[in-house]
C-alpha cells in the first residue's frame, strides 16, 4: 500500500504520514522543505521517499505526478496550504496570489490528474483538505475561506463524478475547525480557538475516508457549526466572524 501526502513536513501533513506508516502504508512526502522532509524520515516506519516541491507553482505539480503516475497510489492527500489576515484591500496580493495558487490550483491540478489515473488504475482514494471556513465567509480571511469553499465544492462533485464511474475511486474533503499547527504563524494571526491536534484530525480523517464518508467534520462542536451556519442568514454570519477575526490580528 502507497500514500502520498502533500504539505508533509508539519502539522496535520505530518500526523497523516506517521499514522499512514504506522497502518503499513508506504509513504511519499511532498513539500517544499528539504530538511524538513529528511528530518521526517526518521519517524517513519515504512518506506519513505521525501519529494522537495514547491506546489504553488504549477509546472512542480505536473512534475509531481510525473514521479508518480507508473506507481500505484492507494490515497493521494492533498494537505499542503496556507493562509493571509488582514484587511482584503491592504493585504498583499502577491501573497494571496500564492495562496490561491497553493489551495486552489494545486488542488485542482492533482485532483484531476489522480483521478484520472485512479479511474483506469481501478482504484483509489483522494482526500483534499478543506475547512469549516469552506461553508461560510470569512472577513479578514477572506480570500483564504474562500480558496476552502472551492475546495470543498470540488471535491464534492468530483466524488459524484467518479464514483457513479467505479465506486472504487472517491474524493473525500477533510473539514477541521481550528487545529493546534503552525498556521496562525503562517498566516499573521496571534491566536485563536483551542482546536484539535493534528494527530486526531489525521485518524479521524483515514478512519471516516476509508469507510467512505464524503464531507468529514472532526469534532462534535465543529459538526454543530457548519449546521449553525447553514440556517443564519449570511450578512449576520459575516458579521459575526469579521467580530471573531477582528480579535486575532497582531
Amino acid at each position: 500500500m502507497k500514500a502520498v501526502i502533500t504539505g508533509a513536513s508539519s502539522g496535520i501533513g505530518k500526523s497523516f504520514v506517521l499514522y499512514l506508516s504506522s497502518l503499513g502504508y508506504d509513504i511519499y512526502a511532498v513539500a517544499r522543505s528539504e530538511s524538513a522532509l529528511k528530518e521526517l524520515g526518521s519517524e517513519v516506519a515504512t518506506a519513505y521517499t521525501p519529494i522537495a516541491l514547491d506546489l504553488s507553482i504549477n509546472e512542480n505539480c505536473y512534475q509531481l505526478y510525473e514521479i508518480l503516475k507508473n506507481e500505484k497510489i492507494d490515497i493521494f492527500i492533498n494537505n499542503a496550504g496556507f493562509g493571509v489576515y488582514g484587511s482584503f484591500d491592504s493585504i498583499s496580493l502577491e501573497r494571496e496570489l500564492d495562496m490561491i495558487n497553493l489551495n486552489v490550483s494545486a488542488v485542482h491540478i492533482l485532483t484531476k490528474l489522480f483521478a484520472s489515473k485512479f479511474l483506469p488504475d481501478g482504484s483509489g482514494l483522494i482526500i483534499n483538505v478543506a475547512s469549516t471556513a469552506g461553508f461560510m465567509m470569512g472577513p479578514l480571511l477572506s480570500s483564504y475561506y474562500a480558496t476552502k469553499a472551492y475546495v470543498l465544492r470540488l471535491s464534492e462533485a468530483v466524488d459524484e463524478e467518479v464514483s457513479r464511474k467505479n465506486p472504487n475511486v472517491r474524493v473525500c474533503v477533510l473539514c477541521p475547525g481550528p487545529v493546534c499547527t503552525g498556521f496562525d504563524k503562517s498566516a499573521g494571526v496571534s491566536s485563536s480557538m483551542k482546536g484539535h491536534t493534528p494527530d486526531f484530525v489525521a485518524k479521524y480523517a483515514i478512519t471516516k475516508a476509508l469507510r467512505g464518508k464524503r464531507i468529514i467534520i472532526p469534532g462534535l462542536s465543529n459538526k454543530l457549526l457548519v449546521m449553525f451556519s447553514r440556517f443564519m442568514p449570511s450578512t449576520i454570519l459575516s458579521r459575526i466572524n469579521y467580530m471573531i477575526q477582528s480579535t486575532k490580528g497582531r
